[in-house]
Parts: structure tokens; C-alpha cells; sequence
């Protein structure tokens, strides 16, 4: 398949359950929402050791906010819900509840709940209070600025992790042009999130190593500087690879993302780009396996 120039790989990339949390994030301007999501969000790329991978989804119109303030929603997955739950109160504790005029709330309704406020409230010394609204229950913080609101409880649901695309072209510059545009375009899907640095990776890693200790290294057959001494999938034109890696709450909109990335880099920024192709394990690391050339059949 080619699309405008572009090769679209026969092959698919392969992704892996996880566990998924949604905030919402409110404050009294758009400046503290964004540093309250950003730090919230950041050190996310990897479960690998990060301990969890997140990103802003969307902003949200203050009608729709549980307190009528600009909001952003929030992704964060983890490998189980342990860990998840782990890594909620963590960043709450330390990013939400110490940022100037935010509050706190769970963005998905699911039989599955983990402390949110429950666990933040003995931040309050025996001074906090709670209060019901609209069948939620909210913990009310002191805090030095006045107080911290936050939901009692969040939903977790089922996820999806490592959704990908790998932009292989012939110079640096054009690559990570495209790169960015691809990953303007699929910020605009909800459910969602891109959580490398700028939605992009340039060291996309491999399973294993020589390194006994390492459980992942350097994507070696997608290095340009190593292909005459490595089983290259490159071609001798080829000097730059971007990954961009897409976590979701469901197939449907990881897909839809992917489809959108790679249509925009297609369409307008094919310049110097020679293939799309994704990252796999021969299928045998998860369940989910998104076949490009299925996504982008109804392009051409």
C-alpha cells in the first residue's frame, strides 16, 4: 500500500491491557490548570520505570466541570489496579493538592473505585470535612490558601497501552516535522493521551538486551548509525525514525488517532518520508493489534 508516496507497512502494532484513570482538574485560571495538569502528567512515559504512563486528554469547558470552572481531564495507566491506585494518590498528593486554587474530581463512572480524596484528606490533620453533592461525596482540605476539594472516590476502568506509528524518512528535520503534525492532529481524538516528551520517542526500545539487567534496550534494526553492523529494517536513504506511542481507553479511539496521524503526515507532510510502519512483538506481548493497512484502507 502507498499512499501518496508513502509506503504503509504490512504490519501492525501491538498493545497491552492496562489499567486507566480519568481526573478532572479544575482552578481558577487557565495558567494554574495547566501547571497543575503538566505536573500531574509529567515523568509518565514509561510503566517501565516510571511507574505509570499519563498525559492530558482535554481541556473542558467550565459547563461541563463539577464546579463550573475551566477543567482538564487527565489520563493516567497503569499495569493493574494496584499500582494505578498507587501512583493516583501519589501524584495528587503532590501535584493537584499543592497547586494554587485546583480541585479535584473523577472524570469515568465504573463499578471499580480507588481512594482519591478518602486517602488525601488526613492531609488535613483531623480538620477536614465532607459534604455530599449531587450523590458525590467531596472532602473539603484546609490548606494555607483556604481549601482543597476534592472527590472522595475515582473510577479505574480497562485500558489500553502501546498503540504506535514509526515515521521512517530521509533527514531529521523532515521526520520530526511530520512527527509533530501527526501529533497535533491525534490530540484532538478524546480518550487518549501521547505521554512521550511532545507525544514523540526517538529512542523506541526492543525487549531484552544483552545486559542481563536491562528489560529493554535500543531498537537497533531502526537505528540509522547501525546499519551496517545490525539486521537493519532500514533502506540506505533512510537517516531518521520517530515513534509515536498512543494510550487509550478503548481500540476504537487508538485506531481512530493512528488513522488520523498517519492520514495528516499522507497528506501534507509526506516530504522526505518513505514508510509508515509500527512496533510488535510477533504478537506476542498483548491482545491488541492494530493493522495499519486495515486503518488506512478506506484512504487511498
Amino acid at each position: 500500500m502507498i499512499i501518496n508516496g508513502i509506503k504503509i507497512e504490512n504490519t501492525f502494532a501491538e498493545a497491552f491491557p492496562m489499567k486507566v484513570a480519568r481526573l478532572i482538574i479544575t482552578a481558577d485560571s487557565k495558567y494554574w490548570l495547566k501547571q497543575a495538569a503538566n505536573s500531574i502528567t509529567g515523568f509518565a512515559t514509561s510503566v517501565i520505570a516510571c511507574g505509570c504512563e499519563a498525559g492530558i486528554e482535554k481541556e473542558i469547558k467550565s459547563s461541563k466541570t463539577p464546579d463550573g470552572r475551566s477543567g482538564i481531564a487527565v489520563l493516567l495507566f497503569a499495569m493493574n489496579s494496584e499500582g494505578l491506585a498507587k501512583q493516583v494518590l501519589r501524584r495528587v498528593g503532590q501535584c493537584i493538592l499543592t497547586a494554587p486554587t485546583t480541585a479535584c474530581f473523577s472524570g469515568i463512572e465504573t463499578n471499580e473505585k480507588i481512594n482519591l480524596g478518602d486517602a488525601i484528606r488526613y492531609f488535613g490533620d483531623g480538620f477536614q470535612i465532607s459534604k455530599k453533592i449531587n450523590d458525590k461525596k467531596i472532602w473539603r482540605i484546609p490548606v494555607m490558601e483556604g481549601e482543597f476539594v476534592i472527590e472522595d472516590k475515582t473510577s479505574i476502568a480497562s485500558g489500553i497501552g502501546g498503540g504506535n506509528i514509526l515515521i521512517i524518512g530521509d533527514s531529521n528535520q523532515q521526520v520530526l516535522k511530520s512527527a509533530e503534525a501527526a501529533v497535533k492532529e491525534m490530540r484532538k481524538v478524546d480518550n487518549i493521551v501521547l505521554p512521550f516528551p511532545g507525544g514523540i520517542v526517538r529512542s523506541g526500545s526492543k525487549v531484552g538486551s544483552k545486559y542481563k539487567n536491562l528489560i529493554a534496550s535500543t531498537n537497533d534494526a531502526y537505528c540509522p548509525t547501525l546499519r551496517g553492523i545490525t539486521k537493519t529494517k532500514l533502506s540506505k536513504s533512510n537517516e531518521s525514525v520517530l515513534e509515536i506511542v498512543i494510550d487509550g481507553t478503548n481500540e476504537k479511539d487508538i485506531e481512530k488517532a493512528m488513522k488520523q496521524g498517519i492520514n495528516i503526515i499522507c497528506k501534507k507532510y509526506n516530504k522526505g518520508i518513505k514508510t509508515i510502519s509500527a512496533g510488535n512483538y510477533g504478537g506476542k506481548l498483548g491482545p491488541y493489534h492494530f493493522h495499519l493497512r486495515k486503518i488506512m484502507k478506506w484512504v487511498i
